[in-house]
């Protein structure tokens, strides 16, 4: 499989090729261009199989690039590559059927996860060009998702976007479901979801904004209904806040915003909490956490929120588990991935530094000096003379 990068600046182009997991997901080659009009040409020479596009560019935008995919019946995945938070931007894009958006700065996770969606997407479209009905209400409910998660987050919006997935009411509740952050909630939701959906009292929406959150919108009088549930069937420890009746989606991004403030605040109520063994366990979780995710913004602040511990002791835990503060740990470890790329790589410490997430280049050079006692191009030196570490 082949994938184009679509985007005007080379630094971001540079970042794609190395958090992108390419050869684990089958894509054997690598194209750039600079601006659409360059991409029409090598897709008209190479035909990728998936796309990631920026939207502002110069000569030819983002938009207009897509618009011409579509007249083209282009068949594979484009996926934007964004700063623009702007859902008319979004709402053109699902018209013209791209198959996913990200956001910078580019969060690795994210990243790869819609890298292999889209693969998978693609190869199933080859065994059924067709599509089966299955995948269609998968992206379906991605949208929905987006749509929900883009209102709350105070985004323009139109409510029949999100009318047509609940029942018709003259007022609803908000209710936020928190899960712990290494458990898969899809299940639980998918059932709460089809529960709620087909006695007409509800829907359940997952949130893209990584914190493992899920807004239930029921009818007046239904929330409980829903609390209910998932006290019985849900046997995760689970944080719920619910709000006050709302007349119009209008609304929606100022309840939620009360809503989230209440979590963030242990304004909670809980369910199935956890025993010593569990929380001795999620102990481990937060370290294989920072592990996995230490290039993105990691504080105490977004640890208690993902792990339902409290800032004070996550910090007095996570230094007995490592002997390190959470600062020290995250710096060693994006210093130890510096020194991998400045051996095995020909990267510029400068695009080092930014797929860091150092956007001084001087100030992780100073960084890099003191944790290993030489500056970033002298430590390269030593390999490209020949000698070793």
């Amino acid at each position: 499989m082949k994938a184009l990068i679509v985007d005007d600046e080379v630094n971001v182009r540079d970042v794609l090729r190395y958090l992108g997991q390419w050869e684990k997901h089958g894509i054997t080659e690598i194209f750039e261009a600079d601006n659409g009009k360059e991409a029409q040409k090598i897709i008209n020479e190479v035909k990728p199989e998936l796309i990631f596009t920026d939207i502002k560019m110069p000569e030819m935008s983002g938009m207009e690039f897509i618009e011409w995919l579509d007249s083209k019946n282009y068949v594979g995945k484009v996926i934007f590559i964004t700063g623009y938070n702007d859902y008319s931007l979004m709402r053109q894009a699902i018209k013209y059927s791209s198959f996913d958006y990200l956001l910078k700065p580019i969060e690795p996770e994210f990243f790869n996860k819609t890298l292999a969606e889209a693969v998978e997407s693609w190869k199933t479209d080859q065994k059924s060009p067709n599509f089966n009905e299955s995948i269609e209400e998968d992206f379906k409910k991605l949208r929905i998702d987006q749509i929900i998660t883009s209102a709350c987050m105070g985004e323009p919006f139109e409510p029949v976007d999100i009318l047509s997935y609940l029942p018709a009411s003259d007022q609803y509740e908000l209710s936020l479901i928190s899960f712990y952050q290494m458990h898969h909630p899809e299940p639980y939701i998918e059932n709460l979801s089809k529960r709620l959906f087909d006695q007409k009292i509800g829907n359940v929406f997952s949130l893209k904004n990584g914190r493992n959150l899920c807004l239930v919108i029921t009818i007046t009088g239904e929330s409980l209904t829903a609390e209910q549930w998932m006290s019985q069937e849900i046997d995760l420890p689970v944080r719920l806040v619910s709000g006050r009746a709302f007349t119009s989606l209008k609304q929606l991004a100022r309840h939620y915003q009360a809503l989230q403030t209440a979590l963030d605040n242990n304004d909670y109520r809980s369910i199935h909490r956890l025993n010593e063994l569990d929380a001795a366990r999620r102990n481990q979780d937060i370290v294989a956490y920072v592990d996995d995710y230490y290039m993105e913004e990691l504080s105490l602040e977004k640890l208690s929120n993902l792990f339902f511990f409290s800032r004070e002791h996550i910090s007095r835990k996570f230094k007995e588990e490592t002997g390190l503060p959470l600062s020290k740990y995250v710096t060693k470890l994006k210093i130890d991935q510096a020194r991998k790329w400045l051996k095995e790589t020909e990267e510029s410490i400068y695009s080092i530094s930014l797929m860091l997430g150092y956007q001084d280049e001087k100030y992780f050079s100073k960084l890099f000096k003191k944790e290993t006692g030489t500056t970033p191009s002298e430590f390269r030196a030593q390999f490209v003379n020949g000698s070793k570490e």
